[in-house]
C-alpha cells in the first residue's frame, strides 16, 4: 500500500458519529495528556468551521507553533484533507506542494499535522491541528488521539 493509500484509509476509518464542544474537550484533553507523557513542545488547535473550540501550548512551544496551525489547518479547509495527504500527493507526482499548489506558502503548508474532523452524514465539519515535532509525529499523535475518540477504551 502506497503512503497516499495508506493516509486515505485513516481518513476513511475516522469518521466521527457526532462532534459537540464536548468531544472537542474530550479530544484536546487527550491529545494534552498524550503530548505531556512524551513531553512534547506542541500546540493543539481543534477547530469546527471558523470556531476554535480548543487551543493548548505546552512548554517548549512558541508562536511559530500557532503560525504553522493555521498554514497547516488552512490545507485542510482547503482540500478536506488532512495536510499530511495532501503534500504525499504532490510527494507522489514528483514535485512539492510548495513548488506546484501555486498557493501561497506563507498561508498554506502541507505538512503533517492537520486533520479533517469528518461527522457521519455531514462530511469535513472541521479540523484538529498539532505543531512542534516534525510532521510524521505530528501527523501520528493527531491520528492516535482520533482513534482512542473514535473507539474509547471499554
Amino acid at each position: 500500500m502506497s503512503e497516499v493509500e495508506a493516509l486515505q484509509a485513516q481518513e476513511r476509518n475516522l469518521v466521527l458519529p457526532h462532534f459537540t464542544y464536548e468531544d472537542a474537550w474530550a479530544l484536546g484533553s487527550l491529545l494534552v495528556e498524550l503530548a505531556r507523557e512524551r513531553r512534547a513542545p506542541v500546540a493543539i488547535d481543534i477547530r469546527r468551521g471558523a470556531q476554535q473550540l480548543f487551543h493548548c501550548a505546552l512548554p517548549g512551544s512558541s508562536a511559530d507553533n500557532d503560525a504553522w496551525i493555521d498554514r497547516k489547518r488552512r490545507v485542510v479547509e482547503r482540500y478536506g484533507e488532512s495536510s499530511f495527504l495532501v503534500g504525499a500527493r504532490f510527494r507522489a507526482k514528483g514535485t512539492t506542494f510548495e513548488d506546484s499548489s501555486r498557493l501561497d506558502p506563507d498561508r498554506y503548508a502541507a505538512h503533517g499535522g492537520s486533520f479533517p474532523v469528518a461527522v457521519e452524514g455531514a462530511g469535513v465539519i472541521g479540523s484538529v491541528t498539532v505543531s512542534g515535532l516534525p510532521q510524521a509525529e505530528d501527523h501520528a499523535l493527531v491520528v492516535e488521539a482520533l482513534e482512542r475518540l473514535h473507539r474509547p477504551a471499554s
